[in-house]
């Protein structure tokens, strides 16, 4: 046996040792190390950094069902967030504990002309794997900056992550099936499911015509390698452009329906105010909401973190990053004067119109003391970020300019 082929079989074993916690009674005991913390920037917002199986120490929200947030110097290591250092969110304490890959099967009915039950090797010979790097972001990161606080985790900007997936479209997948005339939504389902029977089970869909757009991807890959058991292993929906609420783990149903799907995660959960803004005001009842769909266009300065020293007249480099809904971003400026000037970046090479956008630019403080740095995102579309935070009872979409402040000495 090769050393490498002896060291993945090792990996795996340590790992459904991991997972077999759970099956114990332990539900997924993390292995914690020496009270090492992280500290977000709201009230209450000391995080312990665990680690679980195949993941470095991340941020603990949640232990059953496991919820791990990213640090966020991690973004300052590259473009691609590492597999090790993404974010986990799971809905359903009753997830599973050990997926054998070659047993899986992807159930594809409804209204379809055959109703399918396709193994891993069966989906990767619908067509030619194609890849997109697209971002997941959990509908509720930052939610813990909201004022007033909402209710629910309360997030800092580490619940998302930039990833290169590997699939075949969803259309492929549909297609192979038979989509019948009526067809209105696709709906999506995995593996983790409720622990009590009055508990809903999520499910998530979309609009045919938005299936059937080759957009979203069945994926078997992340990064080039097996998607983490965390992250969905071992196939997971790829929505890209639109939240993580709708990129499902551990992928194994999908149904072709005649109707628009009315489960609790569609019709009650993950919705915002249906009005320009997607906002309203504390304490007003809602006359209309809408679900949750598109990401915002959003922009952060990953080099420096609040409160880092700075020496007056030297020149850095500012770095960081910037996304949005798909539109493509067209540019990031700076600012160190409360948005009354802005000075322009330099973009990176682009991976892709859903993939973060890197950026950088040299600035030289001009006076001494707390300098509130933000950074302002535009993309292709005109869309741009707005300078004051808007509000709404879940603390969803987040996108506000961000500022930084930090001390020149």
């Amino acid at each position: 046996m090769k050393s490498d082929d002896k060291n993945t079989m090792l990996n795996r074993r340590e790992f459904l040792q991991g997972m077999s916690m759970v099956a114990a009674g332990l539900a997924f005991t993390p292995l914690r190390g020496q009270a090492a913390t992280e500290t977000l920037d709201f009230g209450n917002g000391t995080r312990e950094l665990v680690s679980y199986p195949q993941k470095r120490p991340l941020m603990l929200i949640t232990a059953r069902p496991p919820h791990l947030e990213t640090p966020f110097s991690t973004f300052n290591e590259g473009v691609v967030t590492p597999n090790d250092a993404f974010f986990v969110r799971y809905h359903l304490a009753n997830m599973p504990t050990a997926i054998d890959g070659e047993q899986h099967r992807l159930k594809i009915s409804g209204l379809v002309n055959k109703t399918l039950s396709l193994s891993l090797a069966e989906l990767k010979k619908l067509g030619e794997p194609v890849e997109v790097v697209a971002v997941n972001q959990c509908a509720g990161n930052s939610r813990g900056f909201s004022a007033p606080r909402v209710f629910g985790a309360q997030l800092g900007n580490g619940s998302m992550g930039n990833a290169k997936w590997t699939g075949v479209p969803l259309k492929t997948v549909l297609e192979h099936a038979g989509v019948q005339a009526g067809a209105k939504q696709v709906t999506f389902n995995g593996l983790d499911n409720p622990l009590m029977s009055g508990t809903p089970d999520f499910i998530k869909a979309l609009d045919i015509d938005h299936a059937l757009s080759g957009e979203p991807l069945i994926a078997w890959a992340m990064n080039d390698t097996d998607i983490p058991f965390l992250n969905g292993y071992p196939i997971k929906l790829i929505v890209p452009g639109y939240f993580g609420t709708y990129w499902i783990k551990h992928l194994s149903e999908i149904s072709v329906i005649d109707h628009g799907f009315d489960g609790f995660f569609m019709k009650t959960a993950y919705r915002l105010p249906d009005n320009d803004c997607e906002c309203s005001a504390a304490g007003i009842a809602l006359a209309k909401t809408k679900p949750i769909t598109q990401l915002k266009i959003r922009s952060f300065i990953t080099s420096l973190r609040a409160g880092d020293t700075l020496r007056y007249g030297e020149t850095i480099v500012l770095r960081g990053i910037a996304f949005d809904g798909g539109g493509g971003i067209a540019a990031v400026d700076i600012s160190d004067d409360g948005g009354q000037h802005w000075q322009a970046s330099t973009l990176s090479k682009s991976l892709g119109k859903y993939s973060f956008q890197e950026w950088q630019a040299s600035w030289k403080p001009k006076e001494k003391g707390t300098i509130a740095l933000q950074v302002r995102a535009r993309n292709r579309l005109g869309e741009q970020q707005p300078a004051v935070s808007t509000w709404n009872p879940s603390g969803y979409a987040r996108n506000v300019i961000e500022t930084t402040p930090v001390l020149v000495v």
